[in-house]
């Protein structure tokens, strides 16, 4: 039996936004080039001695990979630029959170890695084109049914990814295909589980709603305009339970502004005497911090914390929403020209030596074929046959006929 405050659990509440969450990216593994930079420094030596010699080994087997990159026909995965070239981490200025109750905040400045700006970047690219593939699927009428997308949101799904631990518990509401990634789902799993196939995360049987895996439970229910969510601050409160509850606040409920809802919008406040926390959620890196701060201030035994993250969606509520009837295309591209989160963190990365440009654009390929690898098994996944409905609703899947008769199978003509 594990002490109750060596886990957490994420809870992320619906305020004119959605949910989700996860823990670190240990669980999955990358196809991603060999780990030479992990050989290098995390200084830029002068050109003598040991420096001189073990840049130039970086650099000689920098030059090897490409050669046999492009003797065997293929593309060629490392950059022009050696691995010795890049900053292998940065420090970096974040914006400050606003905070309720709190003698401290998360911090202002904040280290990040190459190989983390990578990741990150990774995970986020992988979100947008699954979301947009999802999107053309969905007026391909492949996918049926609710459909909520995510783009837009991608820090907040990684930036709470990237801070907690793979055994935290995860809750969500309906916009969790990006958090059931981060999570441990495949891309495969959750486009096959929007088709309804037998591959998917769910057997084929939640499309975009409800998506579950270990540790992680999502498409729950609309909680954050309703009173229970305050009964539930209050018992937490009480038991000093180790709660992050998590506001994914991206302005529009369906479509209503938050303003035009709500007559005070710090959702922050809104625990009163629990301690919360105003975080830009446009930011990775903003979100990564703020969320550390809130999983210590949980297993320190300090009890719930309340985080809102300040966020935006691109496209609609959901595929019926067209999602410019109540907002501007105006203001939609402003925020995508202001506060893309991936673009905002390329330009960190570049702007800083810890990539370059080609390096990118190489992780962008990649992304898109294994979105289109995922989309290709989606549409010819066979669908589950109709007498496993009843399948996986009890953990030991008890006899389903009722006085002899199985309510799922065909009816037979008596004629």
């Amino acid at each position: 039996m594990c002490d109750r405050a060596t886990f957490i659990t994420i809870i992320i509440i619906k305020r004119g936004a959605v949910a989700g969450f996860r823990a670190v990216f240990g669980g999955r593994e990358e196809e991603e080039g060999p780990d030479v930079e992990s050989q290098g420094r995390t200084e830029r030596r002068s050109d003598t001695g040991q420096g001189a010699t073990s840049e130039k080994m970086l650099t000689n087997i920098s030059n090897l990979l490409r050669a046999c990159a492009h003797r065997h026909g293929a593309a060629a995965v490392v950059s022009a630029r050696t691995y010795a070239d890049f900053t292998t981490q940065a420090t970096f200025e974040i914006k400050k959170c606003d905070v309720h109750k709190l003698d401290e905040a998360p911090a202002t400045q904040v280290v990040m890695t190459r190989d983390e700006g990578l990741q990150y970047y990774r995970v986020m690219q992988l979100m947008r084109r699954m979301e947009l593939k999802a999107d053309q699927l969905y007026k391909q009428k492949i996918i049926r049914g609710f459909c909520h997308l995510y783009d837009g949101q991608e820090a907040c799904a990684v930036g709470i990814e990237a801070a907690i631990n793979p055994t935290d518990h995860l809750i969500t509401s309906y916009r969790a295909h990006g958090y059931t990634y981060t999570r441990g789902g495949t891309v495969k799993e959750i486009l096959a589980e929007l088709t309804g196939r037998r591959g998917g995360i769910a057997k084929g049987k939640g499309g975009s709603m409800h998506m579950y895996c270990k540790n992680f439970y999502g498409g729950n229910g609309i909680v954050g305009a309703q009173g229970q969510i305050f009964e539930t601050y209050n018992m937490a409160a009480l038991w000093k339970l180790p709660v992050i509850f998590i506001c994914e606040n991206n302005r529009y409920g369906m479509g209503t502004s938050v303003e035009r809802a709500a007559a005070s919008t710090d959702y922050y406040k809104r625990g009163e005497f629990i301690p919360g926390l105003r975080v830009d959620g446009m930011d990775v890196l903003c979100v990564r911090e703020a969320t550390r701060f809130a999983a210590d201030h949980c297993r320190s035994g300090k009890g719930p914390i309340i985080m809102e993250l300040q966020t935006y969606r691109y496209h609609g509520h959901s595929m019926s929403d067209p999602g410019i009837s109540y907002r501007t295309r105006e203001e939609v591209q402003e925020v995508r020209s202001k506060s893309d989160p991936i673009s905002n963190l390329k330009d960190r990365m570049l702007s800083n030596n810890m990539a370059s440009v080609e390096e990118l654009k190489e992780i962008d390929v990649d992304v898109r074929k294994e979105i289109e690898d995922a989309a290709q098994f989606a549409t010819t996944d066979p669908e589950p046959p109709l007498e496993e409905l009843c399948n996986h609703i009890f953990s030991n899947n008890p006899e389903v006929a009722v006085r002899g008769t199985n309510p799922w199978s065909k009816l037979k003509s008596v004629s």
